[in-house]
C-alpha cells in the first residue's frame, strides 16, 4: 500500500511540477516582490532605497490618488448594478422557448470574447462628435450630442456604457445558468395561486438566484476595480484624469513615470480594499441567505 502510494504521489509530483514553476515564477514571487516594494523606492535602474511607509503616506496625501480612487468608486457603483440588472433581465428573456434563441445567446455574448482593441474602436466611432452613430441617432430627435470622450463630464459615463456592453454577455450567461436550475414546479404553483409573471420574478427567480447573484456581484466589483483596458484605450485616463482610475495610474507610476515602489504600494491598497468589499458580500450573502 505505501509503495503504491509513494508511486502516484512521485507521479503526481512530476506532473505537477512544470504547473509549480510557473506559479512560482509568475504568481507567488511577484506578489512577495511587489510586496517588498511596496515598503521602497525604486526606478527599475538604480538601487533599492528603503523608505519605510513613505510610499502609504504618500498615497494619503496625493490629491491625484484620491481622484482616480472616487472615478474608480463611481465606476463601480454605477457600472455593477447596472450591469447585473440588464443581464438578469437578458437572461429571463433568453431563457423563454422561443425561436432563433440560440442565435440571441451567441449574439449578446459575442463582445465577451472580442479583442477589446476592437471593441474600443468601435465604440471610438460610437462616440464620435461629427460621425458617430450615437450623436446621429440623438440628432435625429433634434438633441445636440456632446463630445463624448473629450468632455470631462460625458467621458467616465461613455466608458461606463461600454463596459456594461462588453461585460453584459458573460453575466447573462452565468445567470442563464442559474435559471434553468430552477425547478418549473415552483412557477407552476405559483400560477395556480394566481401570481403574476412580476410577483414571480420577484418572490421566485430572485431569491433563488441569490447565490448565482451573490457570484456574479463579487466579480463584478472585482473587474470593476481593475479595469485598465477600456480606459486605456479609449481615452488614456483623460480628458485631465476624469476617467483615470486606480489601476490605470497604478500603471503610470510603475511604467510611465518607473515609481515602481509606489506603484506597488498603490497595488496592495486596491488588494485590501477589494478584500475587504469581498468581505462584507460574503457576511451579507451569509445573512441574507434563503439556504
Amino acid at each position: 500500500m505505501n509503495k503504491l502510494f509513494y508511486k502516484d504521489s512521485t507521479w503526481a509530483i512530476i506532473f505537477l511540477f512544470p504547473h509549480l514553476i510557473l506559479f512560482l515564477a509568475f504568481m507567488l514571487f511577484p506578489v512577495i516582490g511587489s510586496f517588498v516594494l511596496s515598503f521602497a523606492s525604486w526606478d527599475l535602474i538604480g538601487e533599492l532605497e528603503w523608505i519605510g511607509f513613505g510610499n502609504y503616506v504618500e498615497l494619503y496625501n496625493d490629491e491625484i490618488f484620491v481622484e482616480v480612487f472616487w472615478n474608480t468608486v463611481i465606476f463601480t457603483a454605477v457600472s455593477v448594478p447596472v450591469g447585473i440588472f440588464i443581464s438578469l433581465l437578458l437572461a429571463v428573456a433568453l431563457n423563454q422557448k422561443i425561436g432563433g434563441i440560440k442565435f440571441y445567446r451567441v449574439a449578446y455574448f459575442l463582445p465577451v470574447i472580442s479583442s477589446m482593441v476592437a471593441v474600443a474602436i468601435i465604440w471610438q466611432w460610437i462616440y464620435n462628435p461629427e460621425y458617430g452613430f450615437l450623436n446621429f441617432l440623438l440628432d435625429l430627435v433634434g438633441i445636440d450630442g456632446p463630445n463624448w470622450l473629450s468632455s470631462q463630464t460625458w467621458a467616465l459615463p461613455a466608458v461606463i456604457i461600454t463596459t456594461i456592453w462588453k461585460n453584459l454577455g458573460f453575466n447573462m450567461l452565468i445567470f442563464l445558468a442559474g435559471l434553468q436550475g430552477i425547478s418549473d414546479s415552483y412557477y407552476e404553483a405559483a400560477e395556480l395561486d394566481g401570481a403574476s409573471v412580476i410577483q414571480k420574478f420577484r418572490h421566485i427567480t430572485v431569491p433563488l438566484l441569490s447565490p448565482t447573484t451573490f457570484f456574479i456581484t463579487i466579480m463584478a466589483i472585482i473587474n470593476s476595480f481593475q479595469v485598465f483596458d477600456t480606459v486605456y484605450l479609449m481615452t488614456g485616463g483623460g480628458p485631465g484624469r476624469a476617467t483615470s482610475v486606480i489601476v490605470h495610474y497604478l500603471y503610470q507610476n510603475g511604467f510611465e513615470y518607473f515609481r515602481m515602489g509606489y506603484a506597488s504600494a498603490m497595488a496592495y491598497v486596491l488588494f485590501f480594499l477589494v478584500f475587504i468589499l469581498t468581505i462584507i458580500q460574503f457576511l451579507r450573502q451569509k445573512r441574507n441567505s434563503i439556504y
